[in-house]
């Protein structure tokens, strides 16, 4: 069922231009005393408390990093401190009117945000809800410190506050009764109870994670908004760009059904304290001059964006209040400049020199701190003593919980010499649930009417018959048990969404997706744009929020456009949480055939060095849907590569060939394709094939019986088989189609080397393919390992074959020389 969107030529040449409405810069002029009827006394004493809680906070973390002491009580702290000191009264206000249900994802600098977020969340939640959530989390073990320790907190919620600022100062302390246990840090600390997401070390990286979380809102109808909180450094980032404009994409306005029509619930929120670290975007590195014009090149409405000043609360509160009416009418996505100022250095070891002392005095002499307090004196709010009296009150319950953060008694550290396992264990959740949420699936017919579920049952399950192959037309090919896996999950899952490029009417670069647009409605199953950092970084805010997400990047080599969101997001967050979120996020990419170096690239050992990351490389359809089922059932990132050189293949293993109802193969599992007794071949992804083609050379030529193991799975790789088979035939040869230097070949060499050394006649012998760029596909035999490269290597290295001329060089001395000059 194709979109209808009809370009005509007549309206689309015709003479116009593009009208740009005023973008308002700082047009809130409401005086404190006009303001001061909107709220009670008690809002305007806790908006100021907030402030001076973050400001104290900061102010014991420079100490501590500049002293090593905080109110003269010592501690050597070595983390990070990159604070905002300054910039209190932009994040108070920011989270003033937000609940638990709003999300904020955060920057590097976020210390403050954590705080104002939680406070703001703690005020809005009953009593009830605030101990259920203080004793669920972590089985209560922060709460029980936080009640022994402070006897004399009787009312919930400041117990809570005493719960959020223990947790915080603790993690960043490296403690295991930090919020993540120490996993976060500084950088990376929050706490989704209180809908604190992320905060992010990669400046502006939680701009397309924020991006997906408002995606999984809008697809699965939940409460609140989404702010990502980036720096104004950030607006150069990629990115952040791709966000933006996906988050603007006109199809949810015009193609998605009526009840999901409407933009994103986000908030692209720029803290724009005026630099980077020492670099100014204003006058230096940008061209904007005000941040918020840039709204103007994102869609029609402009993201409705405006500069607010984030130096007086009130302003951010009634900015707040108007962006989320607009979000509310589902007109996002909405762009806000805060106008901020950081009173300290990019970090304590900042000298500082690239402003001038007479620009920072200026600023200091409006702090919003005391510019607040001034008017609460002023209009007669609060008198000065009862303020001194919360500020005396901050600064001892901030002392009081600091000592019991660096107790090492009280609040110990992980202990990996007496539980060396505590870390690897939240590597992975390695849970399996068959959906995110228990409702029924949105689908558009029921799955057995789908015209392509009715076309593959007409198929022929197995791709040899009576000893011949099986027409393509014919068989099941990989695509088609791929698709099998996908569609019925999609009937399964209810939080289940797929995007790429090209992945609706396209049906995906390589049909994978055909016919699932019958059974599913848009906001399912779209395109994206062509922004990869966009693709795999809003899967992983929308799987950290509850859903599950398929994402497809078209080749492999296009990993490197998404390399931060791969490499640093999608592949750290379960572990950084302590185990608090999941990840069920499986991205398909596919290992590219006859298009040369930018396009035919095997990556799987680059996102096997990655920590976090499940990899997967299927080379048969059985394996193909057996894998993806067990990667969508998961809840851990699997990164999924699919030969395209592969998609039309047949079953020619599995004799029964490949089932039409649900299995699943375990990933991590190899599998021996073919039983031999004299030498083993374990191959990664397509050079399966070759070596079939090699173990028949070897058994008509040479009477030689080769056994062969399909890895099937990079991380994690389960050994056991392969040594079995090593202690059988006492050689093994490791193929892959990946550039031989620094290919996971060599780790499964070193590997087997190890843990069978007793039981080899020769060392492992690894055949990967040319360290080369990529070259036209009329050269690709002499670049992918072919079968008589596997001869060759098994003649030169492991055993003399008799009468045996080889090919392609395997020696010694021709490793020397290739290796001397990088090839």
């Amino acid at each position: 069922m194709p979109k209808n969107l009809l370009l005509d030529p007549v309206e689309q040449r015709s003479n116009l231009e593009i009208k740009f409405n005023p973008i308002p810069i700082n047009q809130y002029n409401k005086s404190f005393a006009e303001e001061k009827s909107a709220y009670s006394k008690e809002d305007l004493v806790r908006i100021y408390r907030d402030m001076f809680m973050i400001r104290e906070f900061e102010s014991m973390l420079l100490s501590l990093r500049t002293t090593n002491s905080y109110q003269e009580v010592s501690y050597k702290y070595s983390g990070p401190a990159h604070l905002s000191i300054g910039q209190e009264a932009a994040t108070v206000g920011q989270s003033y009117l937000l609940d638990e249900n709003d999300f904020i994802f955060g920057s590097h600098r976020s210390h403050g945000e954590i705080i104002a977020k939680g406070l703001s969340a703690i005020e809005k939640l009953s009593d009830t809800q605030l101990m259920n959530i203080m004793e669920d989390f972590f089985d209560g073990k922060i709460l029980r410190i936080v009640q022994k320790h402070c006897k004399d907190v009787k009312d919930t919620k400041e117990l809570a506050i005493h719960f959020l600022i223990y947790g915080t100062i603790a993690e960043l302390f490296g403690k295991e009764t930090g919020l993540t246990k120490g996993l976060g840090n500084s950088m990376h600390a929050f706490f989704s109870p209180f809908g604190i997401y992320p905060n992010n070390a990669i400046v502006g990286g939680s701009a397309p994670i924020a991006m997906g979380s408002a995606l999984y809102k809008k697809v699965n109808k939940k409460k609140g908004i989404v702010i990502a909180n980036i720096g104004d450094g950030s607006m150069a980032r990629g990115p952040v760009w791709e966000s933006m404009n996906m988050a603007a994409m006109d199809q949810f306005k015009l193609l998605w059904d009526e009840e999901y029509r409407g933009g994103l619930p986000i908030i692209f929120n720029f803290f724009n304290n005026f630099y980077a670290m020492g670099g100014q975007p204003v006058g230096e590195t940008a061209g904007y001059q005000f941040l918020a014009r840039v709204g103007a090149a994102v869609n029609p409405e402009q993201m409705h964006a405006e500069r607010v000043d984030g130096y007086n609360p009130l302003a951010v509160i009634d900015a707040i209040k108007r962006k989320k009416e607009i979000l509310a009418q589902g007109n996002g996505p909405v762009l806000l400049d805060t106008l901020t100022y950081r009173l300290t250095g990019h970090s304590p070891s900042d000298p500082q020199g690239y402003r001038s002392k007479e620009e920072f005095q200026r600023w200091a002499e409006v702090d919003p701190i005391v510019h607040f307090k001034q008017q609460l004196v002023l209009e007669q709010v609060e008198n000065e003593n009862n303020l001194l009296g919360i500020e005396l009150n901050i600064k001892d319950i901030m002392l009081k919980l600091y000592k019991l953060a660096i107790d090492e008694e009280i609040s110990p550290k992980m202990d990996l010499i007496q539980y060396p396992d505590d870390i690897s264990s939240l590597m992975f959740s390695n849970q399996s649930i068959e959906k995110m949420e228990e409702r029924e699936c949105e689908v558009l017919i029921p799955k057995e009417e789908n015209p392509r579920v009715k076309q593959i049952k007409k198929k022929i399950r197995v791709g040899i018959q009576d000893g011949k192959p099986v027409s393509k037309l014919k068989t099941l090919q990989l695509r088609d048990a791929l698709f099998e896996s996908l569609i019925d999950k999609f009937y399964t899952d209810p939080t289940l969404i797929a995007y790429g490029e090209e992945n609706r009417d396209w049906g995906g670069a390589y049909a994978v997706y055909n016919g699932l647009t019958e059974s599913l409605p848009y906001h399912r199953l779209f395109n994206s744009p062509i922004s990869e950092a966009a693709i795999v970084g809003s899967a992983v805010g929308y799987a950290l929020s509850g859903g599950r997400v398929v994402v497809e990047l078209m080749y492999a080599d296009f990993i490197g456009c998404a390399g931060d969101e791969i490499f640093n997001q999608l592949a750290k967050w379960q572990a950084m949480s302590a185990g608090t979120l999941k990840m069920p996020v499986v991205l398909r990419t596919s290992v590219g055939s006859k298009y040369g170096a930018q396009h035919s690239q095997e990556w799987t050992s680059l996102v096997a060095h990655i920590p976090g990351l499940k990899v997967v490389y299927p080379a048969t359809p059985y394996d193909a849907k057996g894998l993806l089922n067990a990667a969508l059932n998961g809840t851990d990132p699997v990164i999924f590569f699919e030969s395209q050189s592969l998609y039309d293949i047949g079953e020619m293993f599995h004799l029964e060939g490949v089932p039409e109802e649900y299995y699943e193969i375990p990933i991590g599992v190899p599998d021996v394709k073919r039983e031999g007794k004299d030498i083993t071949i374990l191959t990664v992804g397509a050079s399966l094939y070759k070596a079939v083609d090699a173990a028949e050379i070897l058994e008509e030529k040479f009477g030689l019986s080769a056994e062969i193991i399909d890895a099937r799975s990079v991380v994690p790789f389960d050994y056991e088989k392969v040594l079995e088979s090593v202690k059988k035939t006492g050689k093994i040869v490791i193929v892959s189609d990946a550039v031989e230097r620094g290919s996971i070949i060599n780790d499964f060499a070193r590997n087997i080397t190890d843990m069978a050394f007793d039981d080899l006649d020769a060392p492992p012998v690894v055949i990967g393919a040319r360290n080369w760029i990529t070259p036209a596909y009329e050269y690709e035999n002499h670049f992918f390992p072919q079968a008589d490269w596997i001869i060759d290597a098994i003649h030169e290295k492991i055993m003399p074959l008799k009468d045996y001329v080889p090919v392609n060089n395997f020696t010694k001395n021709e490793q020397i020389r290739r290796s001397k000059f990088g090839v």
